[in-house]
């Protein structure tokens, strides 16, 4: 029996938002480590820093259905789009634990 000790690492296409995506390190529940493509840098080193060691739950409840501006959507709210995502197990894994995961929701 193979035990995974790696993180499992996501990757989301964020949409409506500066950023362009955003990876996601996830083990046994709580978050590790989050990544965005884009955006601004010094918000979404915010949003990691708040993230890190907070379990899937904490940071889904903490972060929909924030807005950015006039938008319906940002940065910490597509993070929680994502969480929930794979949370309701509706991403598509593309990899082995300790490579780099690229996701898709599935139809």
């Amino acid at each position: 029996m193979t035990i995974n000790i790696q993180p499992e690492v996501i990757q989301y296409n964020a949409v409506g938002v500066c950023a362009q995506g955003i990876a996601i390190q996830i083990f046994d529940g709580i978050i590790q480590d989050v990544q965005f493509y884009g955006g601004c840098n010094g918000n979404q080193k915010g949003i990691t820093a708040l993230a890190k060691g907070l379990s899937i739950d904490e940071v889904i409840s903490k972060l929909s259905g924030i807005r950015c501006g006039n938008k319906d959507t940002s940065c910490p709210d597509q993070l929680a789009k994502a969480l929930i995502l794979y949370k309701n197990k509706r991403l598509e894994f593309k990899q082995t634990p300790a490579e780099k995961t690229e996701v898709t929701e599935e139809a």
